[in-house]
């Protein structure tokens, strides 16, 4: 029997959590093998690619060339935060901290993105965004601190001031992006487009731009193809079939628990407890950041 629109937006809904719940073991790997620029470099020209394969099998390339001059604009804008220094300061987050602490201090964004919507776009922080955000960052502070709370001794400031960085510059890109009316698969792809040649320019004038070895770039092609481009096409194939996205977006939390067992069979790390209990406070912060808020009638 032909699968209805729900079963259809749950089933793609799971298949972008189960992507992106394998991108820190492609960040951890692929960075044995590249520097933090040259996985960004390799993984932005996949990423495009991908993209662009995503809109001729989807009708919507013609879209691309529809913009406005100030869609373009907005789109090199956007392109300078991501790919480009936004996955710079999560690669090098990632190249100073173990994977099982830089992925839960990603996860944070949502809270910083709370945040920065009071100065930026008039919103105001609900009981829910306080008390979520209280509860999520004790988590950070204790997977930071790797469970030593009251010793003020983190295993990696500079890590972990760029985990924390990396959420800040997601969460502007977000803002940012709500003034975008095109396609939001038209606009990443603008995006990255735009993005690439300074990518490029920066891996140029630092690292070089050779090719790696083979397991980088087999690393960096896993990154551009699910992190930054099948992902997010699903997800987004999930909320337009949707009636119910609250339903689909509580998928997220499965994300980061199923990211530890990948960490931890493929990269290795012996998984802190400190981790999970952090892991679990930031979570339940998110929970109660998205169940508690006051629901529009």
């Amino acid at each position: 029997m032909p699968l209805g629109n729900e079963q259809r937006a749950v089933l793609f809904g799971l298949g972008a959590v189960l992507l992106w719940s394998t991108v820190a073991t492609a960040f951890k790997l692929s960075l044995q093998y590249l520097s933090p620029v040259q996985l960004l470099a390799w993984a932005s020209v996949v990423s495009l690619l991908t993209l662009g394969v995503l809109l001729v099998a989807t009708g919507r390339l013609a879209g691309v060339l529809r913009g406005s001059r100030r869609d373009y604009l907005r789109s090199l804008a956007l392109g300078l935060i991501n790919p480009l220094c936004y996955y710079l300061v999560l690669f090098e987050a990632y190249d100073r901290l173990p994977a099982q602490e830089a992925q839960p201090l990603n996860y944070t964004w949502a809270f910083t993105l709370a945040l920065l919507a009071v100065p930026l776009l008039g919103h105001r922080l609900t009981r829910a965004d306080v008390l979520g955000g209280v509860v999520a960052y004790a988590g950070v502070w204790v997977i930071a601190t790797r469970g030593e709370v009251f010793g003020l001794a983190f295993a990696s400031p500079a890590g972990v001031a760029l985990a924390l960085g990396s959420t800040v510059l997601w969460a502007l890109y977000w803002i940012y992006s709500t003034r975008d009316k095109r396609d939001p698969l038209v606009a990443l792809f603008c995006n990255f487009a735009l993005g690439l040649p300074f990518v490029l320019l920066a891996c140029a004038l630092t690292d070089g731009l050779a090719v790696p070895d083979w397991r980088g770039l087999a690393g960096a092609a896993w990154v551009g193809v699910f992190e930054m481009g099948l992902a997010f096409a699903l997800w987004l194939s999930a909320l337009r079939l949707t009636r119910n996205t609250a339903r689909i977006s509580n998928l997220i939390f499965l994300s980061p628990f199923l990211s530890l067992f990948f960490i931890r069979a493929f990269v290795g790390e012996t998984i802190l407890p400190s981790t999970w209990l952090g892991l679990a406070l930031i979570v339940t912060g998110l929970a109660a950041q998205q169940w508690l808020r006051p629901r529009p009638r």
